[in-house]
């Protein structure tokens, strides 16, 4: 915050990109909170507004849609959108609607504009990509990468996978918020490890800054939900073997209870009670 702080009024965009269960949400509310401490106030508007429509959609080699293409965004628009508020000018944001396949009629866009203490704030997976702001110029954006990069070992010749920490992130979230069972968040985790390595790594030293979200007491906190989740798969199941690993990965953990965990922790967004 400190750092986007000094370099007004020259960036007035922040973009926020990084793989799944990252943080991000969290970190962007968080980033939020500090800007409205030192002066700024932050805006924001949803990526999922600005799909093209459906039968403009790319499809994956499997023929199925692929949203996470930036081809899905109908970037001409997005970017029209973008030099206006950042102008100072009138802007009008489109409303998707995700039953039709199409933005709403013209009439029922959200006009917005903003106003010279106010900056914008966008998360998605292409952030890091030059292609969805390309009508911006680069001295008015900052763009920031997180993911949890665990910094723990098992032990001096095995250490733990950033993979396998983010996964076992989004294995409570699921469970907690989603209705996912573990097992179909494991068999989702390659099509999701995909896209991540097609739409996110390559464009990861992009970023202005890097920042770890990963925290040293997460295994133990994030134990006792993960491994009831894990221990309900099948063994007939094909995410069994997975779940399996994980399992015996989850017994070198000493638990630690969410009670220790603080309501503005990015724990929070996976445990729940979080304060945003």
């Amino acid at each position: 915050a400190d750092a986007i702080a000094t370099r007004r009024p020259d960036v007035q965009l922040v973009m926020i990109a990084g793989p799944s269960s990252s943080g991000k949400t969290t970190f962007s509310k968080r980033l939020g909170v500090q800007l409205q401490v030192l002066g700024l106030r932050p805006v924001t508007i949803e990526m999922d507004n600005f799909f093209v429509e459906r039968d403009q959609t790319p499809r994956d080699e499997h023929g199925d849609f692929d949203f996470e293409s930036i081809e899905a965004i109908d970037l001409d628009l997005f970017n029209d959108v973008l030099v206006k508020l950042l102008d100072g000018e009138e802007a009008l944001v489109p409303i998707f609607d995700f039953k039709t396949g199409c933005k709403r009629p013209k009439e029922e866009w959200v006009p917005h504009r903003m106003a010279q203490d106010q900056i914008l704030i966008i998360e998605g997976i292409h952030g890091l990509n030059d292609r969805l702001t390309q009508g911006v110029l680069s001295h008015r954006k900052y763009k920031i990468y997180i993911s949890a990069l665990t910094q723990l070992c098992i032990d001096d010749h095995n250490r733990i996978f950033t993979s396998d920490s983010r996964l076992i992130r989004r294995i409570v979230r699921d469970r907690n918020f989603r209705g996912y069972g573990a097992a179909e968040t494991i068999k989702r985790w390659p099509s999701v490890r995909k896209g991540e390595l097609k739409n996110i790594f390559p464009f990861q030293e992009r970023a202005d800054v890097m920042f770890n979200s990963a925290l040293v007491y997460e295994p133990g906190v994030l134990k006792s939900v993960c491994e009831r989740a894990l221990l309900e798969v099948n063994p007939d199941d094909e995410a069994f073997v997975e779940a399996y690993r994980l399992l015996r990965f989850l017994r070198l953990v000493m638990p630690i209870s969410k009670q220790h965990v603080p309501p503005n922790s990015i724990l929070r967004e996976f445990i729940g009670h979080s304060s945003f």
